[in-house]
């Protein structure tokens, strides 16, 4: 966009290419700053460069935290990671602390409070996150228990979300979010583990037949 086609009042896009650290620098401070996952498209709009040049850096420095060296396709050994990763989960990039750091930011940042999500929380998360769209009366079926207080603090959490309503009955029916998807690090509920593993009890979660509630 030249100069005569802008917006009259609209700001000049800054050329970042004369910017300490140059389009790299400019990438990273806006993932600095990203409270969730940004796009190639939202970094490219907003230096106004093409989205397949944004997308050429931003995978240059997820190699470069990685500890690579190299760029592009060049394979090269890893030196030592940085404390920090750059993921690309629910459909954007951010940045991210490494795993294996988790029990040493974990303490930091809850400083001996705890902010787990309780066994029933957990479960009735569960559940919504694999039969969304879902409503509060299956939950309760399938777990057996009213739901209802619980389902209100997912939903505190920014965990859950009222997504549609049931055109049938005209339930309220409910699914996960962006941030349920960050706080797993996956990129759609389709990479969702089997359940059975990690809840037991729960196994026979697909067997419920949803025209039965």
């Amino acid at each position: 966009m030249t100069e005569a086609e802008r917006p009259e009042g609209e700001e000049p896009v800054p050329d970042v290419d004369v910017l300490p650290g140059g389009i790299r620098g400019a990438v990273e401070a806006i993932l600095m700053v990203a409270d969730r996952p940004v796009t190639d498209e939202q970094v490219a709009a907003v230096l106004g460069r093409p989205s397949a040049e944004v997308r050429g850096v931003l995978v240059d420095l997820q190699r470069e935290y990685d500890g690579y060296t190299g760029s592009g396709f060049q394979s090269t050994e890893p030196s030592e990671p940085r404390g920090f990763e750059l993921r690309n989960i629910a459909g954007g990039w951010r940045i991210f602390s490494r795993t294996h750091f988790a029990s040493v930011v974990a303490d930091f940042v809850l400083d001996g409070q705890t902010a787990r999500l309780s066994q029933a929380a957990l479960e009735t998360l569960a559940v919504i996150a694999y039969r969304q769209p879902v409503s509060r009366a299956r939950v309760s079926a399938i777990r057996g228990v009213n739901v209802d207080s619980v389902v209100r603090t997912l939903l505190q959490r920014g965990l859950v979300v009222e997504q549609e309503t049931d055109p049938e009955t005209g339930a309220v029916l409910y699914g996960t979010t962006i941030l349920f998807l960050e706080r797993l690090g996956l990129g759609s509920v389709d990479e969702l583990p089997r359940i059975a593993p990690h809840l037991p009890g729960l196994e026979s979660l697909g067997e419920y037949d949803e025209t039965t509630y």
